[in-house]
């Protein structure tokens, strides 16, 4: 069946258009309840971000569960890693996230988690598609759910990003700078690392409704940085508005994406002899990380661009660490999904075991230079088939060799296609990929 409503990563959109209002999410509340229901299990938590928009979807999504005799426990502002957890410690039928994630303010959407605290399955993502076709009812009064505050979600949350700590170590004397992006991890992030013991430098955690990722968190680091370097600090670290994404800062001032960090952790599992097989990268992570996984002999895999697809390859693998470069890391041997804060404790753990900086630890990974060229597309065309631009493909592939490599994907929400082409050298990786993207071009009119 087509899906109307869930994407990759849930529902999302501007606040006030479709299916981002608060008809429509009521009903999308009914409607999942309506499903989970069915399940015997009356049980939902709702968490949510800083958007000022939370207010109005908190409400509608509370509505509509209630009317298909849904309780809700709501946690209130929660990183989406949070509310995962909380689902399952909570038994509860399922947990629901409003937020965008990195998206600006006047975005919104909603996450749904499994009583295990992972994506909900795409069976169940189908039934509430197909339910949201039905007329909406209302169970009898006495049978109406019930909506109540959950006090202590925070404390709970921040015990157990502490519990993923190894608990012979400490980080007193460090001093880190958290930017929390103005969003959902605003409180809890800074007492994370502050109760086990760092000199925090706290930034991006005064949310006004409006501000939440504005030139902040994780998808603007040169704030973090800045701010590093200012204080001197030992390691910066930010989150994004959901606190599932985590970019680093070393002391030097030099930014450290999800690939980088990947890499910290993997060579420190397998130093160790506690890495569980290999790593599940995406296909935009960079080929200096590939090379690297294979440099140590670790297996590397790549799977489609999305979290909730690394997550799938490393269950199906029975692996344990993977991510994407844009932040999202994942370690499935202590979370059920992307968690910033958990990424960010592991990463300090092996800096306080080995006694090294971040940027000793990264700095046998250097990144390879890579250029992206988005290429408006005003038709659509089977990219595999064009015999032009698989010409220019099959010519880039062989002037870049074993040292490079060139990705074209359509994008899934814009009418664009993704050029990407990276390679050892920055010159010849620029050119590339702005002669394929020409060809590209002529090729979508």
């Amino acid at each position: 069946m087509a899906r109307e409503f869930f994407g990759t990563d849930g529902i999302r959109g501007r606040v006030g258009e479709y299916p981002m209002t608060a008809q429509v999410v009521m009903k999308l509340g009914w409607a999942a309840g309506k499903v989970l229901a069915s399940k015997g299990n009356r049980e939902v938590l709702i968490g949510k971000d800083t958007r000022v928009s939370g207010y109005l979807f908190e409400s509608a999504l509370e509505a509509g569960l209630a009317s298909a005799g849904i309780n809700s426990r709501m946690l209130g502002p929660m990183p989406t890693p949070a509310v995962a957890y909380l689902t399952s410690t909570f038994r509860a039928a399922a947990g629901i996230v409003i937020s965008a994630s990195h998206n600006p303010f006047y975005d919104n959407g909603l996450k749904f988690f499994s009583t295990e605290g992972s994506k909900l399955p795409d069976d169940i993502e189908l039934e509430i598609e197909a339910m949201m076709r039905e007329e909406m009812t209302t169970v009898d009064s006495k049978d109406l759910g019930r909506a109540r505050r959950v006090d202590d979600a925070a404390g709970r949350y921040i015990e157990f990003c502490k519990s993923t700590f190894p608990s012979s170590l400490r980080l007193d004397g460090m001093k880190i700078v958290v930017d929390s992006a103005n969003g959902a991890a605003y409180q809890v992030a800074r007492q994370v690392f502050d109760e086990l013991g760092a000199q925090v430098v706290s930034v991006g955690a005064d949310p006004n409704g409006m501000n939440i990722n504005k030139d902040c968190g994780a998808t603007a680091p040169d704030n973090l940085r800045a701010h590093v370097l200012l204080e001197r600090a030992d390691v910066g670290i930010a989150l994004d508005g959901d606190g599932d994404r985590i970019i680093m800062v070393d002391h030097r001032g030099e930014i450290v994406d999800g690939d980088e960090i990947l890499y910290v952790l993997a060579k420190a599992r397998h130093t160790e002899g506690t890495l569980k097989g290999g790593v599940v990268g995406t296909l935009m992570s960079n080929l200096a990380l590939e090379h690297a996984m294979n440099d140590l002999n670790i297996p590397f895999e790549r799977a489609s661009v999305g979290d909730r697809y690394v997550m799938e390859l490393l269950r199906a693998r029975g692996w344990e660490l993977g991510g994407e470069n844009s932040g999202h890391v994942i370690c499935l041997d202590r979370v059920t999904t992307g968690d910033a804060i958990v990424a960010a404790l592991a990463v300090l753990a092996v800096m306080r075991s080995t006694g090294d900086s971040l940027s000793r630890l990264r700095a046998d990974m250097q990144l390879y230079p890579q250029v992206l060229v988005n290429v408006p597309s005003a038709k659509k065309v089977d990219l595999e088939s064009n015999d032009q631009i698989q010409q220019a493909v099959k010519n880039a592939e062989s002037e870049l060799g074993d040292s490079g490599r060139i990705l074209l994907r359509p994008s899934g929400t814009e009418p664009l296609v993704r050029v990407m082409v990276e390679g050892k050298v920055a010159n010849d990786v620029e050119q590339i990929c702005h002669s394929v993207a020409k060809v590209v071009g002529e090729a979508l009119g």
